[in-house]
């Protein structure tokens, strides 16, 4: 429907005249006339108090369809850090309304997840800085110390609260509930092995190997993971280093050895193969993965001129390889590189 006529009929259900909706915008009633009879279009500026007036978003003026209205949602999301809360609330209840829609369900319960998502990061980053002042003010005093371990993700001492129980059971359950998915797990030795259990860790990947999908490099990756899980050290090394040397091509074999040699410390090597991994990439435009590992790398050593130098080239490949603008993670590269370089003076 032409905004013209939307207009026309929510002022028709607003039981409002022309010269009544004019007197509310504080526009002549002409203007309103125009826009009704497609002669001309509302100024930009107007389209809020328009929703506001007839009770209705700015995306319903529009009769936007559902798939439009859940493309700028997520497009939103990608670009704004935070969303004010009427547009929090807006999206949450359409969002709600698409749940019994068989054609837009599954789009918008993943919606639904990444809008909650976004909203508890934006606050995470809030508490993070709140509870760090307060720390500061009492350095000696646990008082906002656990505060700060869930908005941040700072490491937890303690074994009961620090293990990864649940979500190996989530996993394991999904696992048994769709057999021919190999997803579910890769996420379940994921959590295995961070919680060092790795023969329940073996036998999940001795049954992957008959799945489709199962990639034997990757496969090989996960049996340096679970005999480094057993503390047997020169064994993984042995594994990864016979990884690299059959498959020294491969981005993925490389990427995955850059990941190993940072887990262990081992900061030379890993980013030897972080830089080897982003040089053989073939894909266009490549990910970021590589070079955020070695920004952090030289973070953690203190070369912030370094770690800054590594994020210029970021954004470079966000602006020049994504063709991103005004994104957030192009302008949180930014800033990243802007707060590297104030360490680093």
């Amino acid at each position: 429907m032409e905004l013209g006529k939307k207009i026309r009929d929510l002022r028709f259900k607003a039981k409002l005249t022309q010269e009544q909706l004019a007197e509310k915008l504080g526009i002549g009633p002409q203007s309103v006339s125009k826009w009704e009879n497609a002669v001309a279009m509302p100024d930009i500026t107007t389209l809020p108090l328009l929703a506001e007036i007839f009770g209705v978003s700015i995306d319903e003026l529009f009769d936007l369809t559902a798939g439009q209205r859940l493309n700028r949602i997520e497009n939103r999301l990608d670009v704004e850090s935070d969303l004010p809360q009427d547009v929090f609330l807006e999206y949450e209840e359409f969002l709600k309304t698409q749940l019994s829609e068989e054609a837009t369900k599954k789009r918008a319960v993943e919606l639904l997840a990444y809008l909650y998502w976004h909203r508890m990061n934006a606050f995470g980053r809030k508490a993070a800085r709140y509870a760090k002042d307060a720390i500061r003010l009492a350095p000696d005093e646990k008082g906002s110390q656990w505060i700060l371990q869930k908005a941040a993700g700072h490491a937890v001492w303690d074994w009961d609260l620090a293990n990864h129980s649940r979500a190996v059971d989530f996993y394991r359950e999904l696992a048994e509930e769709n057999p021919g998915c190999i997803l579910p797990c890769y996420y379940l030795l994921d959590n295995l092995l961070a919680d060092h259990r790795a023969d329940e860790a073996e036998r999940v990947l001795e049954k992957m190997r008959a799945m489709k999908g199962y990639r034997p490099v990757i496969g090989e990756v996960y049996r340096a993971h679970a005999a480094l899980a057993r503390f047997d050290e020169p064994g993984a090394d042995r594994i990864i280093e016979e990884l690299v040397k059959t498959h020294e091509d491969d981005d993925a074999a490389l990427f995955e050895a850059a990941q190993y040699y940072a887990a262990k410390c081992d900061y030379e090597k890993a980013i030897a193969y972080y830089e080897r991994a982003f040089e053989k990439d073939p894909r266009r435009p490549r990910f970021q993965d590589a070079l955020l590992g070695i920004a952090s790398i030289l973070e953690i050593r203190g070369d912030y001129a370094g770690a800054a130098g590594t994020y210029d080239r970021i954004v470079d490949l966000l602006e020049n390889e994504w063709g991103l603008t005004e994104e957030v993670e192009l302008l949180d590269a930014r800033k990243e590189r802007d707060r590297l370089l104030a360490k680093a003076r």
